[in-house]
């Protein structure tokens, strides 16, 4: 059967799992009768419930005797190893462009990526029915994005489609018939080649591991695409490392190839194929898989290094225990392993203390969505402020800089902008209208200067901006940038919180917590009117008397408190403060910080 590899990349929420929905549906892999969640391909519950694409999958359709393995890639520059490793298995790439936005930061950071690799893009303009759509502009700013991204003049010289992935339909022409996704698969027939891998397949078998799997009945799995020639389940093979070290040898147990949604064992892998194989105990991510003959290993795409660092430790707060069950460093060290093995964008080091570890990665989002994955498994942590990772170059001293594209209503774009060219020490590159009443904003700013800007943001634009960022280059050191401005409200009492008491407490601040809520000393129930930490007491009752007089029954009418998601409480707390995590609950906690620690955050900051 005639084969093709392509990937998917779009920004966040420009309907790109929608599209391969319908792919899916069209091509038949689905029967007609057969029960099918909307957006499919997102089956980790955090990408159902947040929208977003944050593991790379792979799936395969079959239409008019040709097979297309389709592969959809994380939209946001955080899960980038999962894109880097990815695209080393396709042959060609189709962009999914939002009519109305255009090509944002997250579809540039990947677009770079696939370009990088020489791959040719298909450029689908998506949601054209939208009326605010500008299929013509989106267009022309996709040509400038792949001129500055330095694309060679076969890479420039793309085809386009217009199409809107939710109603199933893809044309040539603007103004075509609107039937289905035909004038798509034909397109991706005609301009992607075929793998090149076909011409090898009587050389020895060769396979770069790109994504880890497990399964509780055959272990590991590790998925890529075949290099070169073929692999018969119980032939024995073995894995070298990226520099040619043999790590291990044995015998392949399962050979698994993507069909529709699911999964098929099959008895031989042929070259250009992506499978999963099965049998091996120690190989991983970026390994070579291969004949016992070769010894040469396969060339790895070289991964982003990370820009930021947060401390994961135990919980050691009065209520640690009570509603997680792994709570031992140890269980906690190896979760964060594991994690990092089958992750090549994230790096875990021990603390010299071994209570706590230190885990780089991409961004916050990154860290947020590993913390929620390991409270959702039952662990209790105690997670610090993110820390910018620095890098020393030619006696410099170099910090990341990240861009940033903000759409923001006309009114709130004087705010906005003397935020984030003062204090945050960013630099403004390009403002320009980008219709409907919205203004866009393009600025480069250092990520210590984002940590925590982004509830700010939220807060200046009464909820109607959209902010996106991603790494953009390394810069002198822009000098300190001052933290949050306002100071905390910290129980000096342990117990329940008390309705009467944080009504008495509101003049002082806003309230993270609400009454009935278990505290402890030490513990920030608040946010302080001021730019000092003050110690209060949120159990302080109504004194009871035999005497009635006027004004003594006032009733109690609490605000609504702040509700912090996890990576709000993250991006909120200051250097000597810790959020504490667990199955149920997160509380913000003081933490006591000795004197080179308060050294070494100082000189970070």
């Amino acid at each position: 059967m005639d084969l093709r590899n392509i990937a998917i990349i779009a920004h966040v929420d420009h309907g790109k799992t929608t599209l391969v929905d319908e792919l899916l549906k069209q091509s038949g892999a689905f029967r007609a009768n057969q029960a099918v969640a909307e957006r499919a391909m997102d089956s980790n519950d955090l990408e159902r419930e947040r929208g977003i694409t944050i593991l790379a999958k792979a799936t395969s359709v079959e239409w008019h005797g040709h097979r297309i393995n389709i592969v959809d890639t994380p939209g946001h520059a955080d899960f980038g190893g999962e894109v880097e490793r990815i695209l080393s298995m396709v042959d060609g790439v189709v962009l999914l462009v939002d009519a109305a936005e255009g090509p944002m930061p997250q579809t540039k950071f990947v677009t770079s990526k696939a370009l990088a690799l020489g791959l040719r893009p298909i450029v689908v303009l998506n949601k054209v029915d939208k009326p605010d759509a500008e299929p013509d502009r989106a267009l022309d700013e996709c040509f400038d994005l792949f001129v500055a991204l330095g694309a060679n003049e076969d890479q420039l010289d793309f085809p386009h489609m217009y199409a809107s992935g939710r109603s199933g339909w893809a044309d040539t022409e603007l103004d075509g018939p609107r039937k289905n996704l035909d004038a798509l698969f034909q397109l991706i027939i005609n301009h992607v080649p075929a793998p090149r891998q076909l011409a090898r397949q009587n050389e020895d078998f060769r396979m770069l591991a790109t994504t880890l799997g497990s399964d509780p009945f055959v272990g590991r799995i590790l998925t890529g695409r075949v290099e070169s020639g073929k692999l018969k389940v119980g032939q024995t093979i073995q894995s070298l490392s990226r520099i040619g070290q043999k790590i291990e040898q044995f015998r392949v147990t399962k050979i698994q190839a993507f069909r529709g949604l699911g999964q098929q064992d099959i008895d031989e892998a042929i070259a250009g194929d992506i499978v999963s194989l099965a049998g091996m105990t120690k190989s991983t991510v970026s390994d070579t898989l291969c004949a016992l003959a070769v010894d040469e290993p396969l060339e790895a795409q070289p991964i982003d290094p990370p820009t930021i660092t947060v401390t994961f430790g135990i919980n050691d707060s009065p209520l640690a225990g009570r509603e997680g069950k792994k709570v031992q460093s140890r269980v906690i060290r190896e979760r964060l392993m594991k994690e990092a093995e089958s992750n090549v964008a994230i790096k875990v080091t021990d603390t010299p203390g071994g209570e706590a570890f230190e885990v780089a990665g991409r961004g916050e989002l990154q860290m947020g969505v590993l913390i929620e994955n390991m409270r959702r498994e039952g662990f209790e942590l105690s997670i610090s402020r993110p820390q910018v990772l620095m890098r020393e170059e030619n006696g410099k001293r170099l910090e990341p800089i990240e861009e940033v594209t903000i759409d923001v209503d006309d009114d709130y774009s004087g705010a906005v902008i003397e935020k984030i060219t003062g204090a945050r020490k960013g630099d403004l590159v390009e403002m320009r209208p980008a219709g409907a009443g919205k203004t866009r904003i393009i600025a480069h700013v250092p990520s210590r200067g984002l940590i925590g800007y982004h509830g700010e943001f939220l807060t200046d634009t009464r909820g109607t901006g959209v902010l996106n960022r991603v790494f953009h280059s390394w810069s002198e050191y822009k000098g300190s940038i001052p933290g949050r401005r306002a100071g905390v409200l910290i129980s000096m009492e342990d117990g329940e919180a008390v309705a009467y008491a944080l009504w008495n407490l509101e003049e002082r601040g806003r309230m993270f917590l609400g009454p009935q809520a278990k505290i402890y000393q030490g513990m920030i129930i608040g946010e302080h009117s001021r730019d000092n930490d003050l110690e209060v007491n949120p159990l302080k009752g109504k004194k009871l008397t035999n005497v009635r007089a006027s004004g003594t029954d006032d009733a109690v009418r609490l605000t609504p408190h702040i509700n912090f998601s996890l990576e709000e409480a993250i991006a909120y707390i200051n250097d000597d403060e810790l959020v504490e995590v667990t199955p149920e609950s997160i509380r913000l906690r003081k933490r006591y910080l000795d004197p080179h620690e308060r050294k070494r955050m100082s000189k970070q900051n």
